[in-house]
């Protein structure tokens, strides 16, 4: 007679294949549950467009070469005759205009302000601030064919609109100009009294085509 419980080897042999399929099913539910837990990642491209800067430091020089407009190729210092022009002066102080003449032999462009600041005799010590940028005057491209000019206007304002011990007055020896948008400057002779405590005593207007002030 057959018992109703079958043979316990064929039983115990079945269990163990129960026990190993159940095993390999929570194994594999793991392996799912801790891929799909697993953060997904992306690599982003953040393209930044340049844009073009010209501000002033405190020696005057522009932080920038590149702020004329785009396709404009700048006149570089080594191109440009500078000089001063007549001063025109007023009752406490003087307008000077500073000339950029084409001296090379293509066309080139000038955009925005010169740097300019009062300095000393050799090695050029800059006195008090660097001439600010003025509003009066429009920002416009300038194309200078060659033997062309164009004007910038300093303005400076005398030492002695200011008391002694807030201006510390000094002559100066030079007019350190930096043509717009390059780092290479001319020293122009200029021997106005100056503040050499940080009184500012100077501004610049953009330059402006002809050679007129």
């Amino acid at each position: 007679m057959t018992s109703g419980t079958g043979n316990p080897r064929v039983g115990r042999a079945a269990g163990v294949r129960v026990g190993w399929v159940a095993a390999a099913l929570i194994c594999a539910g793991a392996a799912a549950g801790c891929s799909s837990s697993s953060p997904a990642t992306s690599t982003v491209t953040v393209t930044a467009t340049p844009t073009a800067s010209a501000a002033v430091t405190g020696t005057g020089a522009p932080t920038s070469t590149s702020t004329s407009p785009a396709g404009a190729a700048a006149c570089a210092t080594s191109a440009l005759h500078v000089t001063q022009g007549t001063p025109q002066g007023y009752a406490g102080g003087i307008y000077q205009p500073i000339i950029f003449t084409n001296a090379s032999g293509a066309s080139c462009t000038l955009y925005g302000y010169p740097g300019v600041s009062l300095v000393s005799a050799p090695p050029y010590t800059q006195i008090g601030l660097a001439a600010k940028r003025s509003s009066t005057t429009p920002v416009k491209l300038i194309t200078l064919a060659p033997g062309a000019a164009a004007t910038s206007v300093v303005h400076i304002v005398d030492a002695g609109n200011f008391s002694p011990s807030t201006c510390s007055p000094v002559k100066a020896a030079y007019l350190r100009v930096y043509p717009p948008n390059q780092t290479v400057p001319v020293y122009l002779a200029n021997t106005s009294q100056t503040c050499s405590k940080p009184v500012q005593t100077l501004s610049v207007s953009a330059v402006q085509a002809g050679s007129g002030g």
